[in-house]
């Protein structure tokens, strides 16, 4: 028995000095941040699956959308009781299915929840679906939107979002990009400058532009150009795939 007691009192101390040494947390803000910036928590990387009330909802929409007043009737007694799934997931189909208008219509309801918090991978769905379709009006509204959110971009997010515009035929747009990425506080990357070599081959006066901001940041790496006939150029494009 005293030995027992002896083992427990030392069991009790030891337990002690662990808690006394143990870092402690300064700042919760620091948890909250870490854990927010993770890209698994965002509730527009995870798998969305439509409800049955959602499927009908969707359907409903794309039936009334030619008739304005049904519209907006059903967009407030129906949509507006949605579950934050069934709401994402529509939202997320109509970016699918290319329907601009009711994915805006969707976009503007969901910002207006009151779970809704400025998401980066939120505002880059949608840009990247309105760059697929040219709706360049809409692309500058979403735009403008996350600007006022405080909304930031990385490096790679802006590089996928420069090629959707180039892709797109929308190199006006795409620079507009470019010159947020250039003021963003992010270290700049190289992979979203040759993002926008490869896709401002045809506009050389953009390429140009880019090429010397890349060689300033980049003094060490090298810039291949094109061959200007035709036959070099079509090689040039199939080597930089393969890279």
């Amino acid at each position: 028995m005293w030995r027992q007691g002896q083992n427990l009192l030392r069991r009790a101390s030891s337990r002690r000095q662990q808690l006394q040494h143990r870092p402690q947390i300064t700042d919760v803000r620091q948890l909250i941040t870490g854990a927010a910036s993770s890209p698994s928590l965002s509730i527009w990387r995870r798998k969305k699956e439509m409800g049955k009330e959602g499927l009908m909802v969707a359907k409903e929409l794309k039936r009334l959308q030619c008739h304005p007043v049904r519209f907006e009737r059903f967009m407030k007694t129906n949509v507006s009781r949605l579950l934050k799934s069934d709401l994402v997931a529509v939202l997320v189909e109509f970016q699918r299915q290319n329907l601009v208008s009711l994915s805006m219509k969707l976009y503007e309801v969901v910002r207006k929840e009151t779970w809704y918090r400025p998401d980066m991978f939120f505002y880059r769905d949608m840009l990247m679906m309105l760059a697929r379709n040219k709706s360049v009006d809409e692309a500058r509204t979403v735009w403008d939107d996350l600007k006022k959110e405080g909304v930031l971009f990385d490096q790679h997010t802006f590089g996928d979002l420069m090629r959707a515009f180039l892709d797109s035929g929308l190199p006006d747009e795409a620079m507009r990009i470019y010159d947020e990425m250039r003021s963003s506080p992010d270290r700049p990357l190289s992979l979203p400058f040759r993002v926008m070599l490869k896709g401002l081959i045809p506009y050389p006066e953009f390429r140009e532009k880019v090429k010397d901001d890349f060689l300033e940041l980049f003094p060490d790496m090298f810039v291949y150009d094109p061959p200007e006939d035709e036959d070099g150029d079509e090689q040039w494009r199939l080597e930089s795939e393969e890279e």
